[in-house]
């Protein structure tokens, strides 16, 4: 009865999602209005839609699959380091990058993709920027939505018992049938409704769990008897210091840096209304990510508690910690009136998933119609245009289903492939295109290359020798390429310095 009920409220949820996509489907008339929604998003839809699609299912099930470890493999070190680098993250993301980006895309002849944003910035006649980007957020938007995919296929297992590949393309259908309708004001308008769930879904469990164990204090000593702690979790455990060492804290840390460079939080930026609602924006996606990022790390160490008391020790070290909010979900919320309220919160992790897979199909068909088609075919009208992105969302959706299509995926390293790869080869170009008036198309060429390559480079043949979260190196290598080959070639030329001067002062 109670899996009937969860999969009514799921399936209402889903219509409505639906709904929300077929009533902005004549609203996409032209490019921007399908990728940017005419850049009108007021501050709460920007800021929720920013957080939620940059969280996605990793949120609810990545991060507190990393937390359920406890002190096996540094889990819940790993789990908080990860959540406070992400934290810093946001802030300055929003702080340094959004209004700029904001101002500077407008200013740049009206840009509404990252790849056409960084071509007009430096007038890059060749064409190979807007190209070599494009085709680096194909590469990484398959793997992070292969990731997201994953996730789906994991919440449609465990709660209704389908088999891992029937779910996985149930989940795939619903999310590219909206965002194939709505475009950008789809996905950012259903992420704001998403993102509220998520967010209540995501602080209520632990409270829930907590008070059904008997307190904190109760809860938490559980938690450091299973990691064989007598005096429970302490702060050395929380943090590893001791155990993980400087490089590791820092390498783990280092996902912070993966946020200058996301296209899919990115294009919120650019597509908000004013950049004046930037700061408000910024607040109400800071109060969000701080107590989310808290809650789900919480959530995996007080989700393996409970479940120690449901199943035996060997039973306990089989279990797949990314599904332990399913878990406690199923386990708690019994009976007619509760399998409501579990049917809600199981739908909030279809709502983180659905929040970001949206968004990274949306960005990539914009990637290939916006930055790869239009460059090849001259004569593309916007109907044309917006045809080819509908069709690119369906492509790259069949893709991603084929590379998710292996059960034992985890969607923490598939989220951790595609974030060091975006923040490596973007991260750096956006960043210092705001900021340095002597950085010249040439420079920017070889940061977004050697960023993206030294991702793929070092997770596929250095990372067994030596375990160092890729987006650092990379991250550095990006840098210092930038700044290398922008000084060893000609500086940027007159028009362009004055267009950067005459956007400082519109800074100010």
């Amino acid at each position: 009865m109670d899996t009937i009920i969860h999969a009514i409220v799921l399936t209402i949820y889903l219509l409505i999602m639906l709904g929300i996509g077929a009533y902005f489907f004549k609203k996409s008339k032209n490019q921007s209005d399908y990728f940017l929604g005419g850049r009108n998003l007021n501050p709460w839809v920007a800021s929720m839609s920013a957080q939620s699609s940059d969280m996605s299912g990793w949120l609810l099930m990545g991060l507190p699959g990393t937390a359920f470890l406890l002190t096996y493999k540094n889990g819940i070190a790993e789990a908080f380091w990860t959540a406070l680098g992400l934290g810093i993250g946001t802030y300055l993301n929003w702080l340094f990058l959004a209004k700029r980006l904001r101002k500077y895309s407008e200013h740049s002849n009206d840009a509404i993709t990252i790849p056409t944003y960084l071509e007009n910035r430096f007038r890059d006649k060749t064409h190979l920027i807007k190209i070599i980007s494009a085709l680096f957020i194909v590469i990484f938007f398959l793997i992070y939505t292969a990731a997201q995919f994953s996730a789906g296929a994991k919440l449609f297992n465990a709660v209704f018992g389908l088999e891992y590949l029937p779910a996985l393309i149930i989940g795939a259908v619903v999310i590219v049938s909206y965002t194939f309708l709505g475009g950008f004001l789809a996905v950012c308008w259903t992420d704001l409704f998403q993102g509220i769930l998520m967010f209540f879904a995501i602080i209520a469990m632990p409270i829930i769990v907590v008070i059904k164990l008997g307190g904190p204090n109760e809860t938490f000593a559980l938690a450091g008897s299973l990691a064989n702690l007598s005096k429970g979790l302490g702060i050395k455990d929380w943090t590893g210091i001791g155990s993980m060492g400087a490089l590791g804290i820092i390498s783990t840390a280092a996902w912070g840096l993966g946020y200058f460079g996301q296209p899919h939080i990115l294009s919120r930026f650019m597509g908000i209304r004013h950049s004046d609602d930037i700061k408000p924006a910024r607040r109400i996606a800071m109060v969000w990510v701080t107590f989310s990022l808290a809650a789900a790390v919480i959530l995996g160490v007080v989700g393996k508690a409970y479940m120690s008391t449901l199943v035996s020790s060997d039973a306990l070290g089989l279990l797949d910690g990314e599904k332990v909010f399913i878990y406690m979900v199923q386990n708690i919320l019994k009976g007619p009136g509760l399998a409501i309220i579990a049917g809600i919160l199981l739908t909030a992790i279809l709502a983180a998933i659905m929040s970001t897979a949206d968004s990274q199909l949306l960005v990539t068909s914009s990637a290939i119609s916006e930055d790869i088609c239009k460059n090849i075919f001259k004569n593309l009208d916007d109907k044309k245009l917006i045809l080819i992105s509908r069709i690119s969302v369906v492509t790259v959706a069949v893709i991603a289903v084929f590379i998710a299509s292996n059960p034992d995926s985890s969607v923490f390293d598939l989220v951790a492939y595609a974030w060091a790869g975006f923040g490596a080869a973007f991260g750096p170009a956006i960043l210092m295109s705001l900021y340095w008036k002597r950085m010249n198309w040439q420079g920017t060429l070889a940061g977004i290359l050697s960023g993206g390559t030294m991702v793929i480079v070092w997770r596929t043949f250095i990372k067994k020798y030596f375990d160092l979260y890729e987006i650092l190196p990379a991250f550095a290598v990006s840098v210092i390429m930038i700044i290398l080959v922008s000084l060893i070639t000609n500086k940027p030329g007159e028009e362009i310095e004055k267009e950067f001067d005459g956007f400082l002062k519109t800074d100010m």
